[in-house]
């Protein structure tokens, strides 16, 4: 398997000895609308932001498996921090396909952050030496604290009109210097507010030749690994639902350490003692884990292909992402479940049922892993034609 950096079990295990502060600072960190400087500085020597950097650029040599167990515990913890691990370390899979230098300086430090959103929002005109690119973007998340920013784009002609440069680039996701971006204080919203999710933009900024990767199945690699010959969009949409899972994992226990103490009002016995509360642990235990069985059993399937050598197949493909959105949609449920139980406390801004329920909802709406995304690996089951490039 090739040089391995600080190894999976230390990162695990960095994440969790950290996890009972993130824990205390939950309502902190959702009231600032983003990690704190010093949380920041705190996730940062586990390597959790920045799993997929390779070995060679002393990334901390993580499996498939292993990276979303690190983005679960996080999640369990703060549900912006295992987000924000997330996201840097999926945009960290671009390190593999950067020319030198520039995987160097935008990966090679162990405080590299990167960031960003990948659809072509923005548009890049072709330039001596490189691309002149403006946009604005949504979804930022995590951006603020990152030491790289990047940004999918178009690349346009003189009118404004896409046109492919002559080496046949179509749709480059390029890098910003943080100097280079303004972001817009827009992230107003009811879960997940401490991932600093806001709108960013750049005006006329020149890229230089090479500062970007293009996303899809012909994406060149340049540093060759089994991270490399992963399912970037398969990772992305299962690293989401880690972190979905570890919310939900935590409202499960929130609701255990309730039903012990809580009394509905006019009862003489504790939330626990109810039978239907009782169904309702034993409910969202098994779905949870039955839907976490799936994801590893779909990430280890595709791990053993990547790690003969070979890209995944389209079922594979299929498979990672079926089980992503399934797992994502399943903590959706299972925080329902467990705030619903909670009664009339969980309302209360004190009680951590009320985020986990808020936060496990608007995961379910990233792209990767909505709803809607069943429709395709359902076409793909009943084998109707359909488009897998972004599979």
């Amino acid at each position: 398997m090739g040089k391995r950096g600080m190894g999976t079990n230390q990162v695990l295990d960095a994440v969790k000895q950290i996890g009972p502060t993130l824990e205390g600072r939950s309502a902190e960190i959702e009231q600032a609308r983003g990690l704190p400087p010093d949380v920041v500085e705190l996730i940062k020597p586990t390597g959790a932001f920045r799993m997929y950097v390779p070995a060679d650029l002393d990334g901390p040599g993580v499996t498939a498996w292993e990276s979303l167990e690190v983005i679960e515990e996080l999640a369990y913890h703060d549900g912006a921090a295992g987000w924000c691990s997330m996201i840097g370390s999926t945009t960290s899979l671009t390190a593999s396909m950067l020319p030198d230098p520039f995987a160097s300086e935008v990966f090679g430090s162990t405080g590299s952050i990167a960031g960003g959103f990948a659809m072509p929002a923005g548009r890049a005109t072709p330039v001596d030496g490189g691309l002149r690119v403006s946009g604005r973007w949504q979804w930022g998340s995590g951006t603020r604290h990152c030491t790289w920013i990047a940004g999918g784009c178009l690349l346009v002609g003189e009118d404004g009109t896409p046109q492919a440069r002559a080496d046949g680039l179509v749709a480059p996701f390029v890098f910003f210097q943080p100097d280079d971006v303004e972001f817009i204080d827009n992230w107003d919203v009811s879960g997940l507010s401490g991932t600093g999710s806001g709108d960013y933009q750049v005006n006329d900024v020149f890229v230089p030749e090479g500062r970007w990767v293009e996303l899809g199945d012909d994406a060149t690699v340049r540093h060759n690994s089994s991270l490399s010959r992963f399912s970037f969009f398969g990772l992305l949409a299962c690293g989401v639902a880690s972190c979905a899972m570890g919310i939900a994992r935590r409202a499960v226990d929130e609701l255990v350490e309730l039903a012990g103490t809580k009394k509905p009002q006019g009862s003489s016995k504790s939330l626990g003692r109810r039978p239907q509360v009782q169904a309702d642990v034993a409910i969202a235990e098994a779905k949870l884990a039955s839907a976490w069985a799936f994801i590893e059993a779909s990430i280890t399937d595709s791990w053993v292909t990547a790690e003969s050598g070979s890209a995944p197949t389209v079922e594979q493909k299929r498979r990672l992402r079926l089980s992503a959105t399934h797992a994502t949609q399943t903590a959706a449920e299972v925080a329902e479940l467990m705030y619903k139980a909670g009664g009339g406390a969980a309302v209360y801004k004190s009680c951590p049922l009320q985020r986990t329920f808020r936060d496990a909802f608007v995961a379910t709406q990233h792209a990767m892993v909505a709803p809607r995304t069943l429709e395709t690996y359902g076409r793909l089951r009943l084998g109707i034609e359909t488009d897998t490039g972004l599979l």
